[in-house]
């Protein structure tokens, strides 16, 4: 086998294992999705009227004024924000230290600490190791941003969108498998079988957390034998620029890397607050049960998985990244201005396909830019920031929307929404053309 050959066969292990990571991590956001009902219920009869999770629900009730329907979306809000948030502060941290220490080591450190995440979900017998669990997960799965680098260490420019576009296909099959994964585990109780094991920690959801935890544990295996280290030493930097995540937003390489971050995050709290809200649009107008909005989840993380597991790979290198991202972010807003006058489901699943298809052309492509447009010393810490950013639009997306939502109406959020995304679109418009001469 030659020299090359046994390259190039190291980069697609490399490939198939980030894929795995990206798609785990995602599994573990989304997890969590539909059980924010019953584990309401469930730890508020738990913990009683004072404790924290009571005094969290009494606050939020101020908030809404007491509506009972209200209050159970702040608190998944908060939740999947929580997370979130937790990202936004440790994707650049562990981008830069993969910068130092090459990809390896830190994906390493980051998926044994998702398994723990995991481990402590398992024996959650309280709203406080809930918590604790979404803490730890949501800070290690600041990795993503490791991922992404890996990604372009082993992808060459001409080929930088093919790659992201296999990143944003495992981002929608793990939101799509997430709460799938959820949803089906949910119905095994293990106190059902024994009610004793509570007096260890275990809870009604232990089940989602066995698999999460199993995956994860897969995960590290596969990376300790799998991943072989694709940042060489010798193209390792020592990256001047602080780790701070709103430091490095606004204090980037260059003012292409700036211009980019600002469209990302415009465009990213108006998908996710959109995103967020779509069940509660389903429910709304066309009285929607979990299953029909499980099969319009299903729907959208199709589309997504087509288009950036296929799709995009095609025409980014045809067309380049820049006219890529512009035509998906212009069909993202005409499908969230389809979405706010949807009266008939065939206009509703179109608004939909317009999304969806649009998200998963603009995604890669900026992830691919944001790529091109970073030194190559520093592409962990630039697309840690970049990382970053998207969990700063999604901690605080999803809440804008639902306050917008319930106080305003649905017509009036997803209208909002499109002109965000137009914005995005005019950002993304005054940025260059990407130099992909390889060093």
């Amino acid at each position: 086998m030659s020299p090359s050959t046994d390259q190039s066969r190291t980069k697609s292990l490399s490939l198939g294992v980030i894929f795995l990571t990206i798609f785990i991590d995602l599994v573990g956001f989304s997890v969590i999705f539909p059980l924010f009902p019953s584990m309401l219920d469930y730890y508020l009869e738990l913990d009683g009227q004072h404790g924290l999770l009571a005094w969290i629900l009494e606050q939020l009730s101020q908030v809404t004024d007491g509506s009972e329907r209200f209050t159970p979306v702040l608190f998944g809000g908060v939740l999947g924000s929580l997370y979130a948030a937790l990202q936004f502060v440790f994707a650049p941290i562990w981008g830069t230290l993969s910068d130092r220490l090459g990809r390896r080591k830190i994906l390493l450190i980051t998926t044994t600490g998702t398994f723990l995440s995991y481990f402590v979900w398992l024996f959650a017998g309280n709203f406080a190791l809930l918590i604790a669990a979404r803490l730890i997960g949501g800070a290690m799965a600041g990795n993503l941003s490791v991922a992404t680098a890996a990604v372009a260490d082993v992808t060459t420019k001409e080929n930088r969108s093919k790659g992201m576009g296999m990143v944003g296909a495992a981002f929608g099959l793990g939101f799509v498998v997430g709460p799938a994964i959820g949803g089906v585990c949910a119905m095994f109780n293990p106190l059902d079988w024994n009610p004793q094991l509570g007096n260890f920690g275990i809870n009604p959801f232990s089940t989602v957390a066995l698999v999460a935890c199993v995956l994860s544990f897969v995960n590290i295996i596969w990376i300790r034998a799998r991943f072989a280290e694709s940042l060489p030493p010798e193209k390792r930097g020592q990256s001047a620029q602080s780790p701070n995540p709103l430091k490095r937003i606004f204090q980037p390489q260059s003012r292409a890397v700036l211009r980019t971050n600002i469209a990302y995050l415009v465009y990213i709290f108006a998908f996710s607050g959109m995103e967020f809200t779509l069940s509660f649009l389903g429910v709304q107008r066309f009285d929607y049960t979990p299953g029909d909005i499980t099969l319009m989840m299903v729907f959208i993380g199709f589309i997504l998985i087509l288009v950036q597991g296929g799709i995009v790979r095609r025409l980014a290198p045809k067309i380049g990244e820049k006219p890529t991202a512009l035509i998906g972010l212009t069909l993202v807003a005409i499908g969230l201005a389809l979405l706010s006058q949807a009266e008939s489901q065939g206009t509703l699943y179109l608004g939909l396909a317009f999304m969806a298809f649009g998200s998963g052309l603009s995604i890669p492509t900026l992830t691919s830019l944001i790529s091109l447009y970073a030194k190559p010393e520093e592409q962990g810490a630039a697309l840690g920031v970049f990382r970053s950013i998207g969990s700063l639009g999604r901690a605080i997306g999803p809440i804008t929307a639902s306050v917008i939502f319930w106080w305003y109406g649905s017509d009036v959020v997803y209208l909002i929404g499109a002109g965000i995304v137009a914005l995005a679109v005019v950002l993304c418009l005054r940025l260059p053309k990407p130099i992909k001469t390889e060093a």
